[in-house]
């Protein structure tokens, strides 16, 4: 797996973790770490979307079998 698609990957997870802990506890782990909206936060946030972004373009691989 190229290395983009890792950090891609990784990134998207660490996002739908922040989520689902934001909706069942209601604790955001990545402002509890870097600050409420702080510029880190926002390059965090910023980054898990692009990554999400990025990992929509693994459809189209799979619908073409390159996967």
């Amino acid at each position: 797996m190229k290395i983009i698609n890792c950090i891609a990957l990784l990134l998207c997870i660490i996002g739908a973790i922040n989520w689902g802990l934001i909706g069942a506890m209601n604790v955001n782990v990545v402002s509890s770490l870097f600050g409420d909206m702080s510029m880190l936060s926002r390059i965090i946030y910023v980054l898990v979307g692009i990554s999400g972004l990025y990992l929509i373009t693994f459809f189209w691989k799979l619908d073409n079998g390159n996967m």
